[in-house]
């Protein structure tokens, strides 16, 4: 085995798990190591890769973080993820970690099999996979499959599929080397228990899990696992994977830009925002938008019935990107945020 290997850590988890705050806190505390970020955003806008720079510490920076806008990268790696990587490893001199920030509705088993190809293998290897969970959205049900529907799929043979938000997040589970319950601190101790448990029930035996809250973690548990995952995808299958089908794509799932007037304060903004997350088949709603009298940007991040504001110094209003279930009404959704 080659240990002069860069080392790569995939980042994975659901829509508003949390990634980005993790490796926010992960660049803090770097301690002057030489991190380069690939972040990858279902869209085609981007915004987490702008918060990352903005971490407030001299390791983030634009030169650090590359941002891919075009689709989950799972579904693009000849196109974007190994161009990419062999641009980082031109660098003089190349970056001594790599972190790759999935987008929420991203299987990891496409990305991580991508390391094993020619351009890549003998370079880097996959130091651990990292599935963040929001321990709040599990403890509400979010990822558990509706009643109504696993009745109506057991009458009816040819529906044989969970849905595929339920899929995917036990993909995301079945790939990972740690899972990192976030948010943990927003739940009573017999709540978590429980989150945990439905948790454990669909991850490998093996894996490890750990809480974390918005202090995040320390880079000696995210980093440094040596797993090597390239060589083990045998054990990590999708469900596409064991069922011998091909993989799977995104067309459940689509994105829309809206380009929001200004508005009257901040709380106007999250009020508004709240009702469009609110209506069928919305699950992300984040950017930046402009409100009255402020020079500054609002940022808005809002997920499963959540939205938190704040304003961003130094950033410009681009809108707001809303991700959600193909049969979500995007007028409606536009009418909603005054678009």
């Amino acid at each position: 085995m080659n240990t002069d290997r860069i080392p790569a850590t995939v980042v994975t988890g659901f829509l508003g798990a949390g990634k980005t705050t993790l490796i926010r806190n992960l660049l803090r505390n770097s301690g002057g190591k030489r991190i380069a970020i690939i972040v990858n955003e279902f869209g085609d806008m981007g915004f987490d890769g702008a918060l990352l720079e903005d971490c407030g510490d001299a390791a983030c920076n634009p030169e650090t973080v590359v941002e891919l806008t075009n689709g989950c990268i799972c579904c693009t790696v000849a196109d974007d993820f190994v161009p990419t990587m062999e641009m980082l490893l031109a660098r003089d001199p190349p970056p001594e970690h790599i972190v790759i920030e999935t987008s929420g509705l991203a299987l990891p088993q496409p990305l991580v099999r991508a390391f094993s190809w020619p351009a890549v293998k003998h370079r880097v290897t996959v130091d651990g996979v990292v599935t963040v969970v929001d321990a709040s959205a599990v403890a509400d049900g979010r990822f558990a499959p509706d009643p109504a529907m696993i009745a109506a799929a057991a009458a009816d043979p040819s529906r044989d599929h969970d849905p595929p938000i339920v899929e995917l997040f036990e993909d995301q589970l079945r790939s990972a080397d740690l899972i990192v319950m976030s948010k943990s601190d927003l739940l009573s101790a017999d709540a978590l228990r429980d989150a945990a448990a439905a948790v454990r029930a669909e991850a490998r035996p093996e894996t490890r899990l750990v809480h974390a809250d918005g202090a995040g973690l320390p880079p000696s548990v995210l980093v440094g696992m040596g797993a090597a995952a390239e060589d083990d995808m045998g054990a990590r299958l999708s469900h596409h994977e064991m069922e011998g089908e091909a993989e799977h794509d995104h067309d459940d799932f689509v994105s829309f830009v809206v380009a929001t007037p200004s508005f009257p304060s901040a709380e106007a903004a999250r009020d508004i925002v709240k009702r469009a997350l609110a209506l069928d088949g919305v699950l992300r709603i984040k950017g930046r938008v402009a409100v009255e009298g402020k020079p500054a940007p609002l940022v808005v991040q809002a997920v499963g019935g959540r939205a938190e504001v704040w304003f961003a110094p130094g950033q410009a209003a681009s809108g707001l990107v809303v991700i959600g279930e193909k049969h979500m009404d995007e007028a409606a959704i536009r009418a909603a945020l005054g678009s």
